[in-house]
């Protein structure tokens, strides 16, 4: 939905032409007076003074315009991080995730995968620990996996020798907000 635009004029219209695009400004300016020619003359020597009216009109539209867009879209961003956030909080309360989807992708930006601990939710840990026995993921061979409370679900922190990685909802919602933001 656009914005409203009020446009204030000096004086009540006295006279409106529709045109159709083919009539110049003069001709359109010179209709319903035929025969007075000094009146015509006076309004075209306004011409350049309102065509300047109008420009400075334009210009100060554009600037609203761009202004009403940008306070729009840091709203919008926001706006559709919260939607995120409760789309995610809900999916996690449900249990509709994959915690291994979680971990191979926290695997993916490893610098290693050599004694690598996978600090977990103890609520996640169980099905993460199944599909590791019944050898369906050799993704997951060789990790060890440990459960954390401090971990929420679907989240996973990598411990490695070089470092660690953690995959935090919020976190990802953080990057998320600042990518959208910057977006033009």
């Amino acid at each position: 939905m656009s914005p409203t635009v009020t446009v204030n004029l000096g004086k009540p219209i006295a006279s409106a032409v529709i045109s159709d695009g083919s009539a110049s400004v003069a001709e359109l300016s010179g209709r319903g007076q035929a025969g007075s020619e000094p009146n015509a003359e006076h309004q075209n020597a306004k011409l350049p003074q309102l065509c300047k009216a109008l420009e400075n009109l334009v210009a100060k539209l554009n600037q609203f315009y761009d202004s009403v867009f940008a306070e729009h879209k840091d709203q919008i961003a926001k706006l559709s991080v919260e939607i995120a956030k409760k789309i995610l909080v809900q999916k996690v309360q449900e249990g509709d995730y994959e915690i291994e989807s979680i971990v191979k992708e926290s695997l993916n930006n490893a610098p290693t995968r050599q004694d690598v601990v996978v600090h977990l939710n103890p609520e996640d840990l169980p099905r993460i620990q199944k599909l590791q026995a019944d050898g369906a993921d050799t993704a997951l061979t060789g990790l060890k996996f440990v459960a954390d409370a401090n971990i929420g679900r679907a989240e996973c922190m990598l411990e490695t020798p070089k470092g660690i990685i953690e995959s935090l909802i919020d976190a990802h919602l953080e990057q998320i907000a600042k990518a959208l933001q910057k977006a033009h």
